[in-house]
């Protein structure tokens, strides 16, 4: 939670400052494309690591570079530099310690907890996740409006303390594999092949991908703060938190009633709702109604991650989870930041409104292609359905 909320008062206070240095949503999407790059080269290398080490140690090491990275955009406030490029610098060392922290971090929860508990933590680990989503933005949006030297240094001081919490953890051990043997080419291979080989987990993760990559309206925000909605840096960070804060309500009762049957449909039906929250948000002009539209568009995205998050763990052993995590994680890592970088593209040659618009009739487009291309997906009952059978290591073992 604390490492989460680094990473959102960091990144409300670098959106607001690139755009009020270069008033360009452009500016925002290169923010997105900087951040990409180092997270997809390093995120199947990262993957591989996960599954030969500790992934304690690596989610340690990687949250230090983000203290680092707070750092240096503390030094860059206090010295009252006026370039964008040192910002993008600090960026491009921020994504890289995401490329390594994104799939030890989510290949760990099942190694703390026993698999019939799964489907209740990963809700109950998504709302703590949701209260930091809803806490940081909001945080980083009355600490810049009181000073970004506030901003940043509280950022880095809640970096350190979560790298200092972290090898404290507790839980079961990876247990070594005979295909360590093998090289750490074939290894990542290995993973890819995993994940193109099952429909329901190929399908799950491309779905949210392609959703996010064209839906995702977050790297605008600065823009409909500043120029649509006039609401200033502490209603940017309220917009940043309102997805979030559907978010949490949705994963608080997810925690006390899993979805159980028919999760395969209710993963398309919440991206619809996802796609129609999101034009919904893209052409209002109340604060009031772009908040709930905001809120709306988190309580399905949270229905659709605890989906995928699921069938994806439950589907993958235990020997591969840090390699499965990393094609998750460049999924992820493109939806979230290339996807940013596309929203400001778009946004730079047919308008902000138009591209947010734009971008949640595509969302809707998608769902009915992948509904059609993915029938196992679309009619997978129960998480437990897709779990490998026993000793199945990798694509050629089924």
């Amino acid at each position: 939670m604390l490492a989460r909320i680094a990473v959102l008062v960091q990144s409300v206070c670098v959106g607001w400052q690139v755009y009020d240095l270069t008033r360009s949503p452009l500016a925002l999407g290169i923010v997105g494309l900087i951040e990409f790059v180092p997270m997809f080269l390093l995120a199947l290398p990262a993957g591989e690591l996960a599954d030969r080490f500790d992934p304690r140690r690596i989610i340690t090491l990687a949250s230090l570079l983000e203290a680092a990275s707070s750092a240096l955009l503390l030094a860059f406030v206090l010295t009252h530099q006026t370039s964008v490029w040192p910002l993008y610098a600090v960026i491009l060392l921020y994504g890289t310690a995401r490329g390594f922290s994104g799939p030890a971090s989510r290949s760990l929860l099942p190694f703390l907890v026993p698999p019939q508990k799964l489907p209740r933590s990963l809700a109950w680990g998504s709302s703590v996740t949701q209260l930091a989503i809803i806490a940081g933005p909001a945080l980083g949006g009355f600490a810049y409006a009181l000073g970004p030297a506030i901003a940043y240094g509280g950022a880095l001081l809640a970096s350190l303390v979560s790298a200092g919490g972290m090898p404290f953890l507790k839980g079961r051990r990876l247990e070594p594999d005979g295909a360590a043997r093998a090289s750490r080419l074939e290894r990542v291979r290995e993973g890819i092949e995993f994940v193109r080989s099952r429909p329901v987990v190929f399908g799950a993760i491309s779905l949210d991908l392609f959703a996010v990559l064209l839906g995702g309206a977050a790297s605008l925000l600065p823009v409909y703060a500043r120029d649509i909605l006039h609401a200033g840096p502490t209603g940017l960070g309220l917009l940043r938190s309102a997805p979030a804060a559907g978010a949490a309500v949705t994963a608080l009762y997810i925690a006390r009633r899993p979805v159980e049957r028919g999760v395969g449909r209710a993963m398309f039906a919440s991206v619809v709702v996802f796609g129609i929250g999101t034009i919904v948000f893209g052409v209002s002009r109340s604060f009031g109604l772009s908040l709930a539209a905001l809120a709306v568009t988190g309580a399905a995205d949270q229905i659709s991650v605890y989906i995928r998050s699921a069938l994806v763990q439950f589907a993958t052993p235990d020997a591969m989870r840090g390699r499965v995590s990393a094609v998750n994680t460049l999924f992820i890592s493109a939806s979230n930041e290339l996807g940013g970088f596309e929203s400001g593209v778009t946004a730079a040659l047919i308008g902000t409104v138009p591209a947010v618009v734009l971008g949640g009739v595509g969302t809707l487009v998608v769902v009915a292609v992948w509904m059609r291309i993915f029938p196992p997906l679309r009619t997978v009952d129960r998480m437990r359905d897709v779990m490998p059978r026993e000793g199945e290591l990798s694509p050629e073992a089924g």
